[in-house]
């Protein structure tokens, strides 16, 4: 099995002071949304939070997923990375997904998870765009597990994925939601114009 890392443990700070994990997709919160499609994979999953997110686990009742409270999570996205990977059962791989891209699928997460079952050398795969751009998710063979231990800042994985770019499978998407992240009441209103929902 393959575990999938939802990093949850951001403080939605340009968000005008709503919770964009907490934004209803369907009437669901997002962060709900994207545990269900994760766990629809038949992979574990795991679920980084910050310390205190009482909201957040709330939304998480009943989902079926591991919940990990992390600390690091007040040093940024790397603080989250090291403390959440490191949480993971030992594994031969696993998926990095961040929990505001809401156009992603169960499909998806399957997808790149096959891509590495069918190519293992390639240390890393990603979503992408049409044109290739790389995004989420992120499949990461576990032998860059140790690397996670460093991080700091706010790099995140792309301190890792950055320098084995030439060596990094590609899943191309269709569209754009590899990389469409939902960070600002703007993007929340420009997305919600598009969808509907």
């Amino acid at each position: 099995m393959i575990p999938i890392l939802i990093l949850a443990g951001g403080t939605s700070s340009r968000m005008a002071g709503r919770d964009k994990l907490l934004e209803p997709v369907g009437g669901v919160p997002l962060l709900r949304v994207m545990a269900d499609r994760a766990v629809a994979t038949g992979h574990p999953v795991f679920v980084a939070l910050p310390a205190d997110a009482p909201d957040r686990v709330a939304a998480l009742a009943g989902a079926g997923v591991t919940i990990l409270r992390l600390p690091e999570a007040a040093e940024g996205m790397s603080g989250t990375l090291r403390a959440g990977v490191a949480a993971l059962p030992a594994c031969r791989a696993f998926l990095v997904l961040l929990a505001d891209l809401p156009d992603l699928t169960t499909a998806d997460l399957r997808a790149v998870i096959a891509a590495w079952e069918t190519d293992p050398a390639r240390p890393v795969w990603r979503g992408a765009t049409p044109d290739g751009r790389p995004g989420h998710p992120i499949l990461f063979d576990a032998g860059l597990r140790h690397r996670f231990a460093d991080l700091s800042g706010d790099a995140g994985g792309a301190a890792i994925a950055r320098p084995l770019a030439d060596r990094t499978g590609l899943v191309r998407f269709a569209d754009n939601r590899a990389r469409r992240d939902l960070d600002t009441p703007a993007d929340w209103r420009a997305w919600r114009d598009e969808t509907g929902l």
